[in-house]
């Protein structure tokens, strides 16, 4: 399985930065005894990780070769590649940009990379369908986008809607082969090229696809800003699973991260 994490954004929230906003450092993590800073994407790779996914694809801008450098060519026994997106155009974009990679039969992870949420083995529970989103509760679900229920089926995705019929936001999705195969399509035709994945689906939904909802997402934290990165230090002080717990020892490699061992806690 493929874990896909698009990370080419200029990240202006909380900029200026001297380093890609996926390196800020969030939390800690223990090497070889002691303890060190933890880079806020590494928490999105182990809990891919922890989903299934054997290999990682990023999606960099051209300027952020510093995430290559971080995590090389393997982490935690998860290959990872990178493709470049040119220029930020959209989640939409730099999902299907992993498409030369990621290719025509296995199931692909989506998540956001400047995210922090709980519980880390979450994504194992998403269903093998076409779509299935992870879904958290959120106090403010009109900066996110929300999604409409029926059953556990997906109705509606509300993009950043300011008065949302749902306060269960997406935090990460499932995608099987033929479900990325067939979003992909439906983004390709000249009427749509969406910016937003939830316009997306809406698409897709209307035209007789179908996604799931989990509902087994518990907290969630945008480190984007400033007030998300304070709240998520509080999250991770008050979770017994402070850092990625899978995770022991910093790999060496010229490139960055090598290997790293996974181990039970």
């Amino acid at each position: 399985m493929w874990g896909v994490i698009p990370a080419a954004g200029h990240g202006s929230r909380i900029q200026p930065l001297a380093f890609s906003k996926e390196l800020l450092p969030v939390g800690s993590r223990t090497e070889d005894g002691v303890e060190r800073p933890c880079a806020v994407s590494e928490y999105l790779v182990e809990r891919m990780i922890r989903g299934g996914a054997d290999k990682i694809c990023f999606v960099i801008s051209p300027g952020k070769s510093d995430i290559l450098e971080y995590f090389g060519d393997q982490y935690g026994g998860a290959r990872i590649a990178y493709v470049v997106q040119p220029s930020a155009e959209g989640l939409c974009d730099a999902i299907f940009r992993s498409a030369c990679v990621v290719g025509d039969t296995e199931p692909v992870l989506v998540g956001l990379p400047d995210t922090i949420w709980f519980p880390s083995d979450a994504l194992a529970t998403l269903p093998d369908v076409s779509l299935s989103f992870l879904l958290f509760p959120v106090e403010h679900p009109e900066f996110f986008d929300a999604v409409v229920l029926e059953g556990n089926a997906v109705r509606e995705v509300q993009v950043k809607h300011s008065s949302p019929a749902s306060r269960w936001v997406w935090g990460a999705f499932r995608m099987s082969a033929t479900g990325f195969r067939e979003l992909e399509a439906l983004w390709q035709t000249p009427e749509r090229q969406d910016e937003y994945f939830g316009t997306l689906v809406n698409a897709y939904l209307e035209k007789g696809g179908a996604a799931i909802g989990v509902q087994t997402g518990e907290s969630y934290v945008d480190v984007g800003t400033l007030n998300g990165y304070r709240t998520a230090m509080t999250l991770l002080l008050t979770q017994q699973d402070r850092r990625p717990s899978l995770l022991r020892g910093r790999p060496r490699t010229k490139a960055g991260l090598g290997h790293m061992e996974l181990v039970n806690e």
